[in-house]
């Protein structure tokens, strides 16, 4: 009886080594994003969606373009520096008022420090408004919102909650429309591709990562 109970015992234990060490491999695979936004509700309340999803971490900053990436860059140097650095950072910003230089410039530095740029021209509302039609025509950020209003079937708003939900069905249609937006535009000029928005390439990353 001792023997055989020895015996269950040590099965047991290996059983738990196995799961802990399959959990280990499981949390390593896993990759932890890091989203800074220009606005402070709007497009966190959109990304928050996807923590039940992957390893992810919003902050909205209501700031300009290029703080939103400087704030990104400095984040992720101080991850580093405590050895929890994360797998990809992203900022998420808009063209609305800002200048073409200030916009283009946050580009060009988010893609020199190795941070993804989910930039819209017009505005974040444009990949909102991809999931319902394909609007190949320039737009304001208002004639954003009324459009999207009217597929909608009530007013939108802006720091709307449940956006991801009610527009999820539709994801696969706005990432390729997003696509073919981009492709459209022969020499690329982000300041001046409207409308156009790189939101997709996100979407699709938290995606392929999720759990």
């Amino acid at each position: 009886m001792g023997r055989k109970k020895k015996s269950g015992q040590r099965k047991l234990r290996d059983k738990g080594q196995k799961l802990r060490r399959r959990q280990v491999a499981f949390r390593q695979q896993r990759q932890r994003f890091l989203i800074v936004c220009e606005g402070e509700k709007t497009e966190p309340n959109y990304f928050h969606s996807f923590r039940a999803q992957a390893d992810v971490r919003v902050i909205g900053i209501g700031r300009d373009t290029i703080d939103v990436v400087e704030h990104a860059r400095k984040l992720q140097q101080k991850a580093i520096q405590r050895d929890a650095g994360y797998d990809q950072v992203w900022a998420v910003f808009d063209r609305d008022d800002f200048s073409a230089d200030k916009f283009n410039r946050a580009i060009q530095i988010a893609r020199n420090n190795g941070i993804g740029a989910a930039y819209s021209n017009p505005s974040f509302e444009l990949w909102f408004l991809l999931h319902f039609e394909n609007h190949r025509s320039p737009l304001t950020r208002k004639e954003c919102e009324t459009r999207l209003s009217k597929h909608l079937g009530e007013r939108y708003r802006k720091n709307q909650i449940g956006m991801r939900e009610q527009l999820q069905a539709f994801e696969q249609h706005a990432i390729e429309r997003a696509e073919g937006l981009c492709r459209s535009y022969k020499f690329h000029n982000p300041a001046r591709d409207n409308p156009c928005t790189t939101v997709y390439q996100l979407v699709k990353e938290l995606n392929k990562h999720s759990r």
